[in-house]
């Protein structure tokens, strides 16, 4: 008796683990038969993809007027417009030092050297190779200029110039003003301002001229 009782006990503990092993199998099948390929790989549109719900066949839409992407909302003041008062600003509206003319350099002899020539005097690569010439940085007009000005045309651009303001920060459209102005030094210096050092340098070197 106690033998069968022993084999009884056995055989239910058997037919339990089996039947935990069944409503298992159930509970996955049934789990697995809610995923598919939808899941991981759901219906979209790519962007610019064309899309046959919108009218004009386009999936990408238009930003509503006035968005503003988040951080790029910007002051009306002379930092970001190159306006003071209504006018173009008079003045820089950042320190100049040499971190800010380096910069303006970097940004200047990437983006505006191959027009206005790394002097500045509109002789760039592409105006040799049959370009419309930009106006010489020197001439009188534009070193009278005030900065503003370099900063709005780098902003919306003016004749054939396209634009910069997408390329461009605000920080830098001034950094490259800065060296500009530089530039415009540089070839108008008063002998008086420079120093001694130099002073006597073109000295000497005049007296070496034929």
């Amino acid at each position: 008796m106690i033998r069968a009782a022993s084999v009884r006990r056995a055989a239910g503990a058997r037919g339990a683990a089996g039947r935990i092993r069944l409503a298992a199998c159930v509970v996955a099948a049934l789990l697995g038969a809610g995923c598919h390929s939808d899941m991981y790989d759901q219906p979209k549109l790519r962007p610019l993809e064309a899309s046959e719900f919108f009218a004009d066949g386009n999936s990408s839409r238009p930003l509503p007027e006035g968005t503003v992407a988040r951080g790029q909302l910007h002051a009306p003041d002379a930092m970001h417009t190159g306006r003071a008062g209504g006018e173009l600003a008079p003045d820089f509206p950042v320190a100049i030092t040499a971190d800010l003319l380096a910069r303006g350099r970097e940004r200047y002899e990437i983006f505006c050297s191959v027009c206005h020539d790394r002097v500045g005097d509109g002789e760039g690569m592409i105006v040799r190779r049959g370009f419309k010439p930009p106006p010489s940085f020197h001439i009188d007009r534009l070193r009278a200029a005030p900065p503003g000005h370099y900063f709005d045309v780098m902003t919306n651009g003016l004749g054939a110039m396209y634009h910069y303001r997408t390329r461009l920060s605000p920080e830098e459209r001034w950094a490259v003003a800065a060296y500009v102005r530089a530039l415009q030094w540089s070839q108008h210096a008063p002998v008086a301002d420079l120093p001694a050092a130099d002073r006597g340098a073109l000295e000497r070197r005049k007296d070496e001229e034929p």
